[in-house]
């Protein structure tokens, strides 16, 4: 690359379009590329936290323990992951250990991408109701992360 200064590049249009899939959250609206970005190796969090909302039952304790990760969806009233970066690691976690459906994961910010794909056709069933496909297919998914641990 060039020594150029960020904005210079940008007016000759040879700069970023800040859109690129490697930045991501806080970095996608920066000026220059810090390296901490995740994707590329940083010193910041490696995994992503991830709910499955099948399995969740809308206790929201972990909306109370990390409130800036965690909210609770009003259409469905379950949790959902709305900021990878809101809370320390360690409050993360906590919101992870007492979940009591455990359905709060750690995973690879590659799988999580992955997941989410996969959710967004995902029919939520309303609290109360049976449970059938969605539910089968979670657990599978819930049983397939934990033998690989």
């Amino acid at each position: 690359m060039t020594d150029l200064p960020f904005s210079t590049l940008q007016d000759s249009g040879l700069g970023r379009s800040q859109l690129e899939p490697e930045l991501g959250g806080v970095f996608r609206g920066g000026d220059i590329r810090t390296g901490l970005e995740p994707e590329l190796g940083s010193v910041l969090r490696q995994r992503g936290v991830y709910v499955d909302e099948v399995i969740c039952i809308g206790c929201r304790n972990c909306a109370h323990v990390a409130s800036n990760t965690f909210f609770i969806e009003p259409e469905y009233g379950r949790a959902r992951a709305m900021r990878q970066d809101g809370d320390p690691e360690d409050l993360i976690q906590e919101a992870i250990d007492t979940c009591p459906v455990d359905c709060i994961q750690w995973v690879e910010y590659k799988e999580l991408k992955t997941l989410e794909e996969d959710r967004k056709d995902q029919v939520i069933p309303t609290a109360g109701f049976p449970v059938e496909k969605g539910m089968i297919a979670s657990r599978r998914r819930q049983r397939a992360r934990r033998s690989k641990a």
